[in-house]
């Protein structure tokens, strides 16, 4: 009636609130200016006379901008098992969750350490608490094949 239901040991169960959130951004600049000025007088001697005067002058220039932007946002709920416990107390947890609508499958794997006092009320803990974790979260089905690059596009992308 008064156990701490909380996960403890091999097998036991943890609930985990995933709640990630990533943002990146990047900007870059490139400016290059080269001139080249060459002049060659004629030469003396028996040979260099023949050689007429020359001169050329050259000139290159260009300039690049760019900048990227990512923005990822994860919110899941998944239970996971304890796979491990270190002597230290702490456990190794991994779960997947599959879920499948209308033939599209989204898949959310994860796996990571979690220290027995991190772990609050209703065995759960969020994300954030969590070390070493490793969290994947992919899709199959229709639309996940529509945001892959065609094999054109990707060869192409290979050669330039």
């Amino acid at each position: 009636m008064f156990a701490d239901q909380k996960a403890r040991g091999v097998g036991d169960l943890v609930t985990v609130l995933i709640v990630e959130e990533t943002q990146s951004s990047q900007k870059a600049s490139t400016e290059f200016q080269k001139d080249l000025k060459h002049s060659n007088k004629a030469g003396t001697g028996p040979f260099l006379h023949m050689v007429p005067e020359i001169g050329f002058t050259s000139g290159q220039s260009s300039q690049a901008t760019g900048s990227t932007t990512l923005s990822n946002n994860l919110v899941a709920k998944i239970t996971a098992t304890v796979k491990a416990v270190q002597p230290n107390g702490d456990m190794r947890i991994e779960g997947k969750r599959e879920v499948t609508t209308n033939n599209e499958k989204q898949i959310v794997t994860l796996t990571a350490t979690v220290r027995p006092q991190d772990i609050g009320p209703g065995n759960t803990v969020a994300s954030t608490f969590l070390a070493d974790v490793q969290i994947q979260y992919s899709g199959k089905g229709q639309i996940a094949n529509r945001q892959k690059e065609g094999i054109i596009s990707r060869l192409l992308r290979w050669i330039f």
